[in-house]
């Protein structure tokens, strides 16, 4: 569905050049929930503005369904929807009456602009706020209208740009379904989002960009291991080695990364944290090593690390 090839994007200010874009490289499946991360200013926006025909590239190549960005932007436009974080509805129309304009804009006809209309005023539940004016919308009601607006002309790929901000959990509930809908019914959706666990819980595939460059790339488990492995936090006494010995005596395993020593209030108590490859398959593995040198185990939990684990991971 979309094909990204060394695509770079640079803005000159009063002072220097500076690189927003620094020669991405993606590919989006057609039918996937593809989610784009990063800090703020990392090339998010300006790669999503590139892609929804809002900016030229300087240079580099980029094809979305086959059409090219940048000499075929009309039909680029034709297969794909935007939902900015801005929005683009006009506050003195109703909701019914914006989204009957922007499918007159991609060419329905009046009879089929009403009728796709009502379709998603059904499908978005907004039947019962969709004749008030949207300068009285909740901001749940307000991103349903852009969700919308988006999706009037039936879109190939939907970029969603930061589409929960703002909204109340139970709002934000019904944007991740609407979401789950859309890619059931063969619809690619492309996200950016500051919420981890909605990159988690929707996205196929994720792409961290930072300083303009991708930094990682693959599905939220891929990433998740990419990170310094799992983490095992253990409380430990009566060891026939001293707690030195204990830390040495299982850094020097293969599946251990790093021993950390952690604070206790109790004496005799040695409380340790390991990363350590694979949590799941070892954690009895280090029961028994603390078991044959005479420790007993109070304790032991297993953590793994998290998407933010992983964005942190690649800012640094």
């Amino acid at each position: 569905m979309v094909e990204i090839q060394d695509l770079w994007k640079s803005f000159r200010n009063r002072r220097k050049v500076v690189e927003a874009v620094r020669g991405v490289n993606l590919t989006i499946q057609e039918g996937e929930v593809f989610g784009f991360l990063g800090p703020n200013g990392a090339g998010k926006t300006t790669t999503l503005r590139m892609l929804t025909t809002l900016l030229p590239p300087d240079k580099g190549r980029a094809t979305i369904a086959g059409y090219d960005l940048r000499n075929e932007p009309y039909r680029v436009r034709t297969c794909i929807g935007y939902v900015s974080q801005q929005g683009g509805a006009d506050s003195a129309l109703t909701g019914r009456e914006n989204a009957i304009m922007q499918a007159r804009f991609y060419g329905l006809s009046a009879h089929n602009a009403q009728k796709r209309t009502a379709e998603l005023l059904e499908s978005l539940e907004m039947a019962t706020f969709a004749d008030r004016p949207t300068r009285t919308y909740s901001g749940g009601q307000r991103r349903r209208l852009d969700l919308a607006l988006g999706l009037v002309h039936q879109p190939r790929l939907l970029f969603l740009d930061e589409p929960s901000i703002g909204l109340d959990p139970h709002s934000r509930a019904m944007l991740w379904e609407e979401v789950r809908k859309l890619q059931a019914n063969g619809t690619t959706i492309f996200l950016t989002t500051h919420y981890l666990d909605e990159a988690d819980q929707l996205c196929d595939r994720l792409a961290i960009i930072n300083a303009g460059q991708i930094v990682a790339e693959g599905t939220s488990s891929q990433l998740k291991q990419q990170v310094a492995g799992d983490v095992i936090t253990l409380s430990l006494t009566h060891s026939s080695m001293t707690p030195s010995q204990v830390h040495d005596y299982l850094r020097e395993q293969a599946f251990v990364h790093e021993v950390h020593a952690l604070p206790t209030t109790q004496a005799q108590e040695l409380r340790l944290q390991l990363s350590v490859e694979h949590g799941e398959e070892v954690l009895v593995t280090v029961v028994h090593l603390l078991d044959s040198i005479g420790a007993t185990v109070h304790s032991i939990t297993l953590a793994r690390p998290s998407l933010d684990d992983r964005c942190s991971h690649s800012g640094r």
